[in-house]
């Protein structure tokens, strides 16, 4: 059981930190997607293993990656937009002016 919470907390740390290397721009808070990664797959281990039991440490794992990309996922922005200038009339249209 130690072993399975011990390697889901670094499974989460890794997701959380990869997340946080390779789209830095869209997670809001360094501290906040640092933590949310490894409590978010002990959660996810945690709750598998309670409803497998013991004897199941590959589906535990898998589970607690799952539940920790999922839970890292929400905290996502969306990507900023850039601001266009607004287009120039055509020639030969009318405008409402």
């Amino acid at each position: 059981m130690i072993w399975e919470a011990l390697g889901a907390v670094i499974v989460g740390f890794a997701i959380a930190l990869s997340a946080r290397r390779w789209l830095p721009e869209r997670f809001p808070d360094r501290v906040l997607t640092l933590a949310t990664g490894p409590v978010a797959a002990l959660l996810g281990a945690l709750l598998t293993r309670s409803i497998l039991g013991p004897g199941h440490p590959v589906q535990v794992m898998v589970a607690a990656c799952a539940v920790g990309a999922a839970l890292l996922s929400v905290l996502v922005r969306p990507p900023r937009r850039r601001h266009r200038r607004p287009a120039a009339p055509l020639k030969g249209h009318r405008t409402a002016c």
